[in-house]
């Protein structure tokens, strides 16, 4: 049994908040013109100011990438902007610690790993995912 898991909530706003980066950036590009201050604003000015909407939308996206896959053998967690993947006998336990903003990834010597695709915000979204790693971790090492 594999199981994917990404989060919801953060995805939907995401979406819409680079959604509206653009147009709102599109929009100020688009008005540049002349000012009764003397400055002059060029097409290369306007151009500039929507690609920076496009290059601020991208990082907000960024936010919609967290990922985790896991099955039978392991975990793959993707991040913001890190990979990893951790066969089951290197993982203590899945923990979701009181407080925490997401589930976690227990090693050895006092490490863990976030998984940032399992987010309290997500509710009974999160449950359903911690319980899932928790059931294919407990198959794989009992």
């Amino acid at each position: 049994m594999a199981v994917e898991f990404r989060p919801r909530r953060i995805r939907r706003v995401a979406v819409i908040s680079a959604v509206f980066l653009v147009a709102v950036f599109s929009v100020v590009g688009w008005l540049l013109t002349d000012t009764p201050t003397g400055v002059i604003f060029r097409t290369s000015d306007q151009v500039a100011m929507v690609l920076l909407g496009v290059l601020l939308a991208g990082g907000v996206l960024l936010l919609a990438r967290p990922r985790v896959r896991a099955d039978e053998s392991g975990v793959e967690i993707r991040n913001v902007v890190t990979v990893r993947r951790f066969e089951w006998d290197q993982v203590l336990h899945v923990s979701f610690p009181d407080g925490a903003s997401w589930a976690r990834l227990e090693l050895p010597d006092d490490e863990y790993v976030s998984i940032m695709a399992v987010q309290a915000v997500d509710r009974e979204h999160a449950v359903s995912a911690v319980r899932a790693l928790r059931e294919l971790h407990r198959s794989a090492t009992g």
